[in-house]
C-alpha cells in the first residue's frame, strides 16, 4: 500500500492543496536540498515559474505566497497562519527574501516569480520549475515539480521514470482496488478499518496511528468552530460568509429539529460551510482529500458525532480509516487533482470517502461500505472545476454542503439494501478517470469556463 491514510488527511492551510500545499512544499524542498548540496550559501538569485493550471489561477489560490512561504522554510502544517500577511508584505517591501531564513537574496517578484498560463509542462497541467544562479549568473540548480493533487508533489525524475518511486513495505493486506479490497474482507472476515489499521500499523505503531487521525479530528473541530465564529465578506469576490449567521439562527431555536428533522440537514450545511469559508480565506484545514473539497469529511463527521447515538472517538478512527481506503483508491486508480480531471476528482472523491465512512459506523457490510462509495462518486461524475476568478469561494463553499448531504444519503441508501448493485466502484472511478481526460481543460482550475466566464467578475458582490 503507497498511500496512508494520513497522507489523504494531513493539516495545512488554505484555499487549495494543489495550487497552495503543494508549491509551499516544493519551493521548501527546493531550498532544502540547495542547503543539502552545499549551494545555499553561493545563490544569490532564484527564479520560480508556475506553468498551466498553476499559472491561470495562482494569484487566486495563493500560489504565489505559498512559493515564498516555502523558500523562506515554511511548512504548510506548522506556519503561523496569522501572520502570513505581514511575512509577504515584509518580502515584497524589501524586495529581499531570506532563503530557509539563512540565505538573503535579492527578490524581484515581476522577474523571479512568474505566472505562465499558457505553458504546460507533459505530465500534469499542476507543473513548477525552480533555478538557483550563483554571483556570476552560473546555473546552481534547476528542479521541475508536479503538484497533483492533495498537497502531493512530484519530482521531475519521478514524472520521467513514470512511476513514483516507494520504499518497499509489505502489507498484511495489500489492494490496489475495491474488488481487492472486498475479497480481503471476505476472507478475513474484517471490516474495511480493520484492514486499513493492519496496513498502517506495518508503517507506525497503532497508537500512533489513532493519535494521529484524533489530532486530524480535533483540527477539523477547531477549523468549524471558527468558521461559526467569524462573520464579515471574504477577500477577492466580497461574498459574504454565511456559516456565523446560520449557526446564530440554529443556536436561537434547537427545538425547531423537533418539528423538522431536516433540521439536521442545516447542520451539516453549516459544519461544511465552516470549514471551506476558512479554507477560502487562507486558514487552518485539514486537507481530505483536497482543500477545495475540505469541508464534506468534517462535515460527515460532525453529523456522525453529534446525531448519532453511541458514537465516540473509535467511530471516528474507524471512519477515517474507511474514508481513506476509498482515498486511496481514486488516488491511485484515477486522479484527487481539480486541474486533471475537474471537480469530480476533488467533491466528487470526498464525497465518496465520507459515504463510505458513515456507512462502516453504521454498521454497514464492507459491500454496503463500497456501494455507499460508488454512489457517492457515480452521482459526481462530469462535475467541472469552474472557480469564479479562480478564487475558492463559489461554487466550491456550496458545493462542500451539497456533497455533504448527498454523501449521507448515499450511506442510507446502501444501508437499506444489501450491497448488491449494478455498478461497483472500481468501475465509477474508472469512469470518472476517463470523464477527467475527456474533459476539455477549460473546465479544470483554469477559470476558463463554466461559471468562471458565463458569471462576470463585477456582478459578484453578492448579498447572501
Amino acid at each position: 500500500m503507497s498511500t496512508s491514510v494520513l497522507d489523504l488527511f494531513n493539516i495545512g492551510i488554505g484555499p487549495s492543496s494543489s495550487h497552495t500545499v503543494g508549491p509551499m512544499k516544493a519551493a521548501r524542498e527546493f531550498a532544502d536540498a540547495l542547503e543539502a548540496d552545499g549551494k545555499l550559501a553561493s545563490t544569490v538569485r532564484l527564479v520560480t515559474k508556475l506553468y498551466g493550471s498553476l499559472g491561470a489561477t495562482g494569484r487566486g489560490h495563493g500560489s504565489d505566497t505559498a512559493v515564498l512561504l516555502g523558500l523562506l522554510g515554511e511548512c504548510p502544517r506548522a506556519v503561523d497562519v496569522i501572520a502570513i500577511p505581514d511575512i509577504i508584505a515584509g518580502v515584497r517591501r524589501s524586495k529581499k527574501l531570506s532563503l530557509l531564513g539563512k540565505q538573503i537574496i535579492d527578490f524581484n517578484e515581476e522577474s523571479d516569480l512568474q505566472l505562465l498560463p499558457g505553458e504546460r509542462l507533459d505530465f500534469h497541467p499542476n507543473g513548477m520549475e525552480f533555478w538557483a544562479y550563483d554571483n556570476d549568473g552560473n546555473e546552481l540548480a534547476r528542479t521541475i515539480y508536479y503538484s497533483i493533487g492533495g498537497g502531493f508533489i512530484v519530482h521531475e525524475s519521478e514524472a520521467e521514470a513514470d512511476h513514483f518511486e516507494e520504499v518497499e513495505v509489505k502489507h498484511p493486506y495489500p489492494f490496489t482496488t475495491g474488488k481487492e479490497l472486498l475479497d480481503l474482507c471476505k476472507v478475513s472476515g474484517k471490516p474495511i478499518s480493520v484492514i486499513m489499521m493492519a496496513n498502517e500499523e506495518v508503517v507506525r505503531p497503532r497508537k500512533q496511528v489513532r493519535a494521529e487521525l484524533l489530532e486530524i479530528w480535533k483540527v477539523m473541530q477547531e477549523c468549524v468552530e471558527l468558521g461559526c465564529s467569524r462573520g464579515g465578506n471574504m477577500p477577492g469576490l466580497n461574498v459574504k460568509r454565511r456559516a456565523s449567521d446560520l449557526y446564530k439562527q440554529l443556536s436561537r431555536r434547537p427545538e425547531s429539529a423537533l418539528t423538522d428533522p431536516l433540521t439536521i440537514l442545516d447542520w451539516v450545511n453549516l459544519y461544511a460551510l465552516a470549514v471551506n469559508e476558512e479554507n477560502a480565506v487562507g486558514g487552518r484545514v485539514v486537507t481530505a482529500p483536497t482543500n477545495g473539497a475540505a469541508g464534506i469529511v468534517p462535515a460527515v463527521l460532525h453529523y456522525y458525532t453529534r446525531f448519532v447515538p453511541g458514537a465516540n472517538d473509535d467511530g471516528v478512527v474507524r471512519f477515517l480509516l474507511t474514508a481513506g481506503a476509498v482515498g486511496r483508491l481514486f488516488k491511485e486508480n484515477a486522479s484527487i487533482s481539480g486541474a486533471e480531471v475537474g471537480c469530480q476528482g476533488e467533491v466528487g472523491s470526498a464525497c465518496s470517502m465520507a459515504a463510505a465512512g458513515l456507512t462502516e459506523v453504521l454498521g454497514g457490510t464492507p459491500t454496503q461500505v463500497e456501494n455507499a462509495a460508488e454512489i457517492g462518486m457515480e452521482h459526481n461524475l462530469g462535475l467541472t472545476c469552474d472557480p469564479i476568478g479562480g478564487l475558492v469561494q463559489v461554487p466550491c463553499i456550496e458545493r462542500n454542503a451539497m456533497a455533504a448531504i448527498k454523501a449521507i444519503n448515499a450511506a442510507r441508501l446502501a444501508l437499506r439494501g444489501d450491497g448488491t448493485h449494478f455498478v461497483s466502484l472500481d468501475k465509477v472511478i474508472r469512469t470518472m478517470r476517463i470523464t477527467g481526460r475527456d474533459m476539455q481543460s477549460k473546465y479544470k482550475e483554469t477559470a476558463e469556463g463554466g461559471l468562471a466566464v458565463t458569471v462576470p467578475i463585477a456582478a459578484t458582490v453578492v448579498d447572501c
